[in-house]
């Protein structure tokens, strides 16, 4: 990676801010504005991505979620909330549209006969495998000014950075 990248529209808003506000410390701008645009920006992409195979983010985020469970692909609906980061009802509109594509089902938990267990089914497998491999050949070529310990370096620095929110 360039040791000394142009500047950018981040640059832009920190120097005009520094001359509005000279009083102010603008420097977590430098790190936390870019990380916001980037955020952005691949959330876009990611869409583009999904799309391809037919699905929208939050679709993908759900089917992924029951993927990596593993054999039996089976989560209960409050598992799928925490991991999707969403409230239950927001979770259970999400199961509804997922069913009604045939991309989940819905069953009685075994372990209590008042839960529901949501599983993968084949077609959802197939979408989400499918959107999996585009997404990392598309999220792989984003990364390639990145060498492995550039991209290893910026993991770590990322995870503290969350660790701290949360």
């Amino acid at each position: 990676m360039d040791a000394r990248p142009h500047p950018d529209d981040v640059d832009a808003i920190v120097a005009a801010w520094q001359r509005e506000r000279p009083d102010l410390d603008v420097s977590p701008l430098q790190v936390l504005s870019r990380v916001s645009r980037i955020a952005r920006r691949l959330e876009q992409d990611r869409g583009v991505a999904f799309a391809a195979y037919g699905l929208e983010s939050w679709e993908f985020d759900v089917l992924s979620a029951l993927r990596r469970a593993g054999t039996p692909y089976e989560l209960s609906p409050g598992q799928l909330a925490e991991e999707t980061l969403v409230t239950s009802g927001t979770m259970t509109n999400r199961i509804d549209r997922l069913q009604a594509k045939g991309l989940v089902r819905r069953s009685p938990s075994r372990r209590d006969r008042r839960g529901v267990i949501v599983t993968l089914t084949t077609q959802g497998r197939e979408h989400v495998d499918g959107a999996m491999i585009g997404l990392l050949a598309h999220e792989k070529d984003l990364l390639r000014g990145l060498n492995d310990a550039d991209r290893a370096q910026l993991a770590t620095l990322l995870r503290g950075l969350g660790a701290q929110l949360d």
